[in-house]
Parts: C-alpha cells; sequence; structure tokens
C-alpha cells in the first residue's frame, strides 16, 4: 500500500469541493474564537457539504460509467475519489466538537 499526499486526497475530491470544506474548517476555528455558539452548525454544515459533494461525485462516476464496460478497478476508484469529500466534512464535524468540548463555557 502507497502513501498517498494530502494534496493528492485534495485534487482526487475534486478542488472546488475541497476548497469550500477548508474554508468552512477555517470557519470552524474563526467562530471558535468570534462565535462560539456558532462552532457546532459550522461543522454540521460542512458535513452536509461533503455529503453533498460526495453524492455529485457518485453521479458524475456514475454518468461516465452508463452502457460502458470498466474493469471493477476503474469502479472502485471512483468510489474512492468520491468518499473523499465525505471522509474530509466528517473530520471537519469531529474536530468543531472537539473545539466545542474544549471551550470554556460563557456566561
Amino acid at each position: 500500500m502507497t502513501m498517498t499526499a494530502i494534496s493528492d486526497f485534495f485534487l482526487m475530491g475534486g478542488p472546488l469541493c475541497m476548497s469550500a470544506l477548508t474554508l468552512l474548517l477555517a470557519l470552524v476555528f474563526l467562530a471558535a474564537l468570534k462565535a462560539p455558539a456558532w462552532v457546532c452548525s459550522v461543522g454540521l454544515i460542512a458535513f452536509v457539504c461533503g455529503l453533498l459533494f460526495g453524492f455529485l461525485g457518485l453521479y458524475q462516476m456514475f454518468g461516465y460509467l452508463r452502457g460502458a464496460e470498466t474493469s471493477p478497478a476503474v469502479i472502485y476508484s471512483g468510489y474512492r475519489c468520491a468518499l473523499v469529500p465525505i471522509i474530509y466534512g466528517s473530520i471537519i464535524l469531529i474536530v468543531s466538537l472537539i473545539v466545542h468540548l474544549c471551550q470554556k463555557p460563557r456566561i
């Protein structure tokens, strides 16, 4: 099994989608400083966007595969590419929950 660089995952998931998710990750940390009540909401938005981008990737993959005979390796590679934004959105949600738990309660 070969190691894949983070930049390869970024390109595999789609530069536009992954850039939007990265902006949401930055927004989680900004919200932790300026608006702590929004941290969980921004993390949830990132997760939903990751799901949306993943389903769009699957839709695009099925459009390419329609009516063509392809090997299972190509199909599995398409699934792998479509799962990258879903995993990244899930990681952002987990980070936002950890940040939310680590914040001091402000009264």
